[in-house]
């Protein structure tokens, strides 16, 4: 077949509708085709890329890494189409699926609170939110947009810079009560220090040591918890001493609910957050442009 008699937009779309619903039978209803004309046309796809998408079972189908690739790429362009087509037409608004995967403090704070602000400005954009610390692949979970705090490794993903915040170690007045505070940074060995039990990318927490120099202390205590809310609610509850961005417990500071430790000591170093997208190269969906410049407009996370 001649490349120019390909309709490459209907093949993407059939191999969509064949992901997202997970049979060749419903993707067939989806569309009006029969299965049969389906399992056709997805067969002359991979034979004309080379390439297996999807594993077949008489049970289930399973996308291969090149077809989980390939479906993002697919969505990614046909969502390209429709919105070229809706921004050309009279009152054409961002519309289809926005998933978002941003760390809890992040999103407890700052995602969270928008979004119904968000949702009655573009009322045909579905949200799909995924508040977790966990780093996942934009590809490989299929997510739109991620927030993502420290210094971003080179990478074919865009960065919208949101802000930054200085860190701060601190401690509740019944921790502080009952176990006393440090006075240096070498005191900390004596403190039970909460850490997170997966890999993050500043593991030990940064001090000055009084002389000039800079010191790292690996935090040691007798719990570690999955994201920087738990955390701080276990600071509170006076376990043990965490760290944080300065935002995300400056409220408990002014309430009296947790004490800075070691601010004289402290280097003033600063988490940075990003919004990440796939790019560059690939126009930017509607639906994901207007998410990334809402959130540059209504999150404020410098403070004073």
């Amino acid at each position: 077949m001649a490349r120019q008699d390909i309709n490459r937009a209907f093949e993407m779309a059939v191999f969509v509708a064949v992901v997202e619903t997970g049979a060749f039978s419903a993707a067939a209803r989806r569309l009006a085709l029969t299965p049969s004309a389906v399992s056709k046309l997805v067969n002359r796809l991979e034979a004309r890329l080379g390439a297996r998408l999807l594993q077949r079972s008489t049970r289930q189908l399973h996308t291969t890494p090149e077809g989980d690739a390939f479906f993002v790429q697919c969505k990614r362009i046909l969502d390209d189409i429709d919105g070229a087509e809706r921004e050309a037409s009279q009152g054409a608004a961002p519309r289809g699926r926005l998933r978002i995967n941003c760390f809890v403090p992040f999103g407890v704070r700052h995602l969270l609170p928008i979004l119904p602000e968000f949702a009655q400005h573009y009322p045909d954009i579905v949200l799909d939110v995924v508040v977790s610390d966990a780093i996942v692949d934009l590809l490989e979970d299929r997510t739109d947009i991620a927030i993502r705090t420290g210094q971003l490794k080179e990478s074919n993903l865009v960065a919208r810079k949101l802000g930054e915040d200085t860190m701060v170690v601190v401690a509740s007045p019944a921790y502080a009560a009952r176990h006393g505070l440090p006075r240096t940074p070498q005191e900390l060995s004596e403190h039970n220090l909460l850490a997170f039990n997966f890999r993050c990318q500043n593991e030990t927490w940064p001090f000055l040591d009084g002389s000039g120099g800079n010191l790292q202390v690996a935090p040691q205590g007798n719990t570690c918890v999955s994201d920087g809310e738990s955390m701080r609610q276990l600071v509170l509850a006076g376990m043990g001493l965490g760290r944080f961005s300065r935002q995300h417990v400056q409220r408990d500071i002014e309430q009296g609910q947790l004490i800075p430790v070691l601010q004289d000591y402290n280097p003033g170093d600063k988490e940075l957050v990003h919004a990440v997208f796939v790019g560059p190269g690939l126009q930017v969906p509607a639906r994901v442009r207007v998410m990334l410049d809402y959130l540059l407009e209504k999150v404020k996370l410098s403070l004073p």
